[in-house]
């Protein structure tokens, strides 16, 4: 990204209860139910547990010790930074049971709904722009025509939804992830967000890559927080998700047992990329499946409901890569189409650039290339296929000549033969088999 992408605003960390904008016995109950899981005793390791200041936990170990559910224990030893020790009185281990029972979730304490929409907009996807060295630089590993960087390079900087098709094994899966790597800023993901009274899980460590943090001192007298620690800072998220996508997916996820919700694909990706690789393969029809996507892509916001049914709005702040094998008009209806604001063919390499892939790759898996060989596979095998190439297909070809010479005991070398050969494993011929 530019420099200027590089320094995406941080949550500020609260400086008292007053600005947590949680209920206060939700907030109490995470401290109790904490201290009862986590076994911790002092106000640094309290705090470390439910991410919050200091000065913020001390607040509600205050406010716990009034309502006689903490008392404290005396002085700690030094190891512990001589802090005041505290434990669950009787009372308090009863409210910590109780609060359990109604919701497992404890440690950080949440950020709720409303705050979280004001960071989106501080780390917002739109607000990234891409050049066309960093697009490129992302791509480098692909032989692409240029024309095919003027289309994407405006679609990635708008932010906005893209829908790239065309015959399989010509690389928009890999187009999908170079996308992804170009974008080189970090973002800011809560580890739990809260809506009316209810907690949902957001970060993933399957989608959230943490980015690593320098580490402090830990005999330092005082902790500095550089952001919020309710979040965690990590690259921008990228959800890829193939013919296993279901609608279903797209919905909060309520564990009855925690009694707490798990934030969909779509939420956990926001900042990021959600790329739908094989549409067409899914068992929803595509045009089901975009249709869940209609409110989102055009307003912004998507649409969840709670298990009472009660439903809320929560940020979309996703590029939203649809990639498909299919032409577009078989599987979507005009309606559709319009709210797919980029759409990008993908088509099969020249035979200038089909050679290019084939050394490059040739080189990278120590394959030498023979001319005679790849004469009679351009003028001999390519015809038979109306010279149609694709760009799996070098990677394919030297891959099974390398299994042939392994498998004779011969250095890997290339020959009409060995084309042949692996050439006869690319495609299978259509006959009626007799059963």
């Amino acid at each position: 990204m530019n420099m200027q992408n590089l320094t995406v605003v941080a949550p500020p960390a609260p400086k008292g209860l007053e600005q947590m904008q949680l209920p206060l016995v939700m907030m109490r109950d995470i401290l109790l139910k904490t201290i009862f899981r986590k076994n911790v005793e002092n106000v640094t390791e309290i705090a470390e547990a439910i991410c919050l200041p200091s000065s913020v936990t001390q607040e509600l170990v205050d406010i716990a010790r009034e309502q006689r559910l903490l008392e404290a224990t005396g002085t700690l030893n030094a190891n512990s930074g001589n802090e005041m020790g505290y434990q669950l009185t009787d009372a308090g281990k009863a409210r910590a049971l109780d609060a359990l029972s109604q919701s497992e979730y404890f440690g950080a304490m949440p950020v709720p709904l409303a705050v979280y929409r004001e960071q989106v907009k501080r780390q917002s996807i739109r607000n990234i722009q891409v050049t066309r060295e960093q697009l490129t630089n992302a791509m480098g590993h692909l032989v692409l025509p240029n024309s095919l960087l003027d289309h994407l390079g405006p679609a990635v900087s708008a932010g906005r939804s893209i829908l790239m098709y065309g015959p399989p094994g010509n690389g928009k899966s890999s187009i999908s992830n170079g996308i992804r790597d170009a974008l080189g800023d970090h973002v800011y993901v809560p580890r739990a967000i809260e809506y009316s009274g209810q907690v949902i899980t957001v970060f993933d460590p399957i989608v959230h890559t943490e980015v690593a943090q320098e580490q402090e001192d830990p005999n330092a007298l005082r902790r500095r927080r550089r952001f919020d620690e309710r979040y965690v800072m990590c690259e921008r998220p990228t959800v890829i998700t193939g013919g296993e996508l279901s609608l279903n997916m797209l919905d909060l996820v309520y564990n009855p047992t925690a009694r707490t919700y798990q934030a969909p694909l779509q939420l956990k990706s926001t900042g990021g990329i959600f790329i739908v690789d094989d549409l067409g393969r899914q068992a929803e029809p595509p045009q089901a499946l975009v249709n869940r996507w209609i409110v989102p892509l055009e307003e912004s916001k998507d649409i969840l409901a709670l298990q009472s049914g009660e439903k809320f709005e929560v940020p979309f702040d996703t590029l939203v890569i649809f990639s498909t094998n299919f032409h577009p008009n078989e599987i979507f209806d005009q309606a559709a189409l319009r709210r797919i604001f980029f759409k990008i063919k993908i088509d099969g390499p020249n035979q200038e650039n089909f050679l290019k892939i084939f050394a490059m790759v040739a080189r990278k898996k120590g394959m030498p290339l023979d001319e005679a060989a790849l004469v009679h596979l351009l003028k001999k095998k390519y015809p038979t296929i109306n010279n149609i190439y694709a760009n799996y297909q070098p990677v394919f070809l030297i891959d099974q000549m390398i299994s042939i010479c392994e498998f004779e005991g011969i250095p890997y070398q290339m020959s009409p033969e060995l084309i042949d050969r692996a050439w006869a494993n690319m495609f299978v011929k259509d006959e009626h088999i007799v059963k």
